[in-house]
């Protein structure tokens, strides 16, 4: 890499880091604890790239955005924040940041970014002064620092302002609805009307003039549109190639596969294609479990506002609720935070309190397998179930036991190393094992190891 890269961050040790990283990887570092310091630096022409932290001492760096952008058209910024929500993603893109990364970031990650930041010296925007964004919804829990919600977020951002469909997927609770929403209430089209159109709304000679009527150039979501029969499909196709001037924005949501639907000749082809212009799938829970603790503080803290108890959450309560599966994904989190707030006794909401809301449920249960709701046991029946059938009426050849658990027991390590940042240490003690079995186990399944540092 060739440049030089002002680094604005009021915690000493990133500041380190990055300018070491920076500095091994051949470019020219000026950093910072200051927002003052940083613009002195941008207004003297020095950079050909600035990393800012959002929360300085002195000001909040996404409000620096704009007049970086009229001192230096075209440089670039990248934005590195610890406030995971979808807001800041969004006010990021709003002020035409080049990009923007969550903390804890991986340092390869955000230095493969600089250095696409340093190439491609981003084209000078054309001057423009942001409508303001309205108020962050309540009833969005868009809240997570995990890679799958910050891709989220970052995509959301990037097509929110665009004329392009969007399929949005997922399980039911994940909030795939409220994704719609955000898109809609952050975009350009936020002061027009925003139109569920059911099943009801679609039928009659009127009724696909009638929605189109209401949205008024606004935003149309069709939900869990997998469910519409054919004549209701048929319509909203008619209804999409129909659509003249003053066109709104057109979005659907399907916890079902539609390819499987498509296969099956259940869904139209036509219409996949005018509602898949871009697709976004809204995690699991199960896919995002380190953020189940943040969202658990968030219900809490909403219960308050709401006028109930304030409560927290014994240490092994904790545990408990992070360990547990969650197959009603947020929705289904929510709901019982608020059973807990509702039923305990004191301040402290203890583990046995949580046992009790939960059930006997084994923590790992259900997991999803090939179909809703599908338990672990029954996708691995299924698919051994299908292993024999491919030999006909001869056996697999011996030593199946061994290619099984083999199959079961790699992508178990690989995943629990990735989610550990490749310290074998905790790996060992997540999965209950000695750390020197755990060893040989990677050595006989020629496993690779990554390390990942993260920086808070």
């Amino acid at each position: 890499m060739d440049g030089t890269v002002l680094v604005a961050d009021d915690d000493r040790t990133i500041r380190t880091v990055l300018t070491q990283a920076l500095t091994r990887a051949g470019c020219k570092v000026h950093a910072t604890s200051s927002l003052t310091t940083l613009m002195r630096w941008v207004g003297e022409g020095k950079g050909d790239l600035v990393i800012s932290d959002v929360m300085m001492p002195d000001g909040n760096g996404l409000e620096m955005l704009p007049g970086i952008g009229q001192a230096r058209p075209g440089l670039p910024v990248i934005v590195i924040s610890a406030q995971n929500t979808i807001m800041t993603a969004i006010q990021a893109a709003e002020a035409e940041a080049y990009d923007y990364l969550p903390k804890p970031f991986d340092l390869p990650d955000l230095m493969k970014r600089v250095a696409r930041a340093l190439e491609s010296r981003r084209r000078t925007p054309a001057p423009r002064s942001p409508d303001p964004l309205p108020e962050t919804r309540d009833d969005l829990p868009m809240v997570g620092r995990t890679p799958q919600m910050q891709a989220l977020y970052r995509l959301v951002a990037r097509v929110m302002n665009t004329d392009l469909p969007v399929l949005i997927t997922g399980e039911s609770g994940t909030g795939k609805s409220l994704i719609a929403r955000a898109i809609h209430d952050f975009s350009d089209r936020r002061m027009l009307p925003f139109v569920t159109a059911s099943f009801r709304d679609l039928a009659g000679m009127d009724g696909p003039s009638e929605i189109i009527s209401k949205a008024r150039g606004g935003s149309i979501l069709f939900d869990e549109v997998a469910d519409l029969d054919g004549e209701a499909q048929t319509r909203i196709v008619r209804m999409l190639d129909g659509l003249g001037e003053n066109t709104p924005r057109v979005m659907a949501t399907s916890q079902d596969d539609l390819t499987a639907k498509l296969e099956a000749g259940t869904f139209r082809q036509d219409l996949y294609y005018r509602l898949g212009g871009v697709t976004i799938k809204v995690p699991t829970l199960r896919e995002r479990v380190d953020d189940i603790p943040l969202l658990a503080e968030h219900f809490l803290a909403r219960a308050e506002r709401d006028g109930l108890t304030l409560r927290r959450f014994a240490e092994d309560a904790m545990e408990l609720i992070r360990a547990y599966s969650w197959p009603g994904n947020v929705r289904q989190l929510e709901n019982t935070i608020r059973r807990l707030v509702v039923t305990s006794s004191e301040e402290v909401i203890t583990r046995a309190e949580v046992e009790a809301v939960l059930g006997a449920q084994p923590a790992i249960e259900p997991l999803v397998g090939g179909g809703e709701g599908e338990k672990l046991s029954a996708s691995v029946a299924k698919h051994l179930r299908r292993y024999f059938d491919l030999h006909g009426g001869a056996l697999p050849p011996p030593g199946l036991y061994g290619r099984i658990l083999r199959e079961v027991e790699a992508p178990l390590i690989e995943i629990a190393l990735d989610a550990t940042g490749g310290n074998q240490a905790k790996c060992a003690d997540l999965l209950g094992i000695n750390r020197n079995t755990l060893r040989k186990k990677i050595t006989d399944l020629d496993i690779r190891v990554t390390r990942r540092r993260k920086l808070m």
